[in-house]
């Protein structure tokens, strides 16, 4: 089931990457959470729901022409995937930029029911009892 689980984050990081809101959208949970309260930015906050969900993915392409997210590894850790990663971003005004960060997936039954953002990998580590 790992594997799996894996292949449905590559998914889900390259529907996000083409903006691919339809793909999300099946790729997802309706009831999923999308946990970015620990951003630094601007849309940080809990949204609970894919429709919320699609308010932050909104928001992101808005500011962003070209959002690409480079993972470092898939870590397998029983339900969920530790996704550390490089998202480089290109704004309006050609303005790049980078934020290295980790993710942390969640899926039931091949779906994606929560998505939580850490600054550090060791906190997502330790988030999914692989590090104390």
């Amino acid at each position: 089931m790992s594997q799996e689980n894996v292949d449905v984050v590559q998914q889900a990081l390259d529907a996000y990457t083409q903006r691919n809101i339809g793909a999300l959208r099946v790729l997802a949970d309706p009831d999923m959470e999308l946990d970015w309260s620990t951003s630094r930015g601007w849309l940080a906050g809990v949204y609970r729901g894919f429709d919320e969900a699609l308010r932050f993915y909104s928001g992101y392409f808005e500011a962003f022409d070209e959002i690409v997210i480079k993972p470092d590894s898939f870590i397998e850790a029983g339900d969920s995937v530790v996704v550390p990663n490089v998202a480089y971003q290109r704004g309006r005004d050609g303005i790049e930029v980078s934020a290295r960060s980790t993710l942390v997936f969640t899926l039931d039954s091949r779906k994606i029911i929560r998505i939580c953002l850490y600054q550090e990998t060791e906190e997502a580590l330790k988030a999914v009892g692989l590090e104390e």
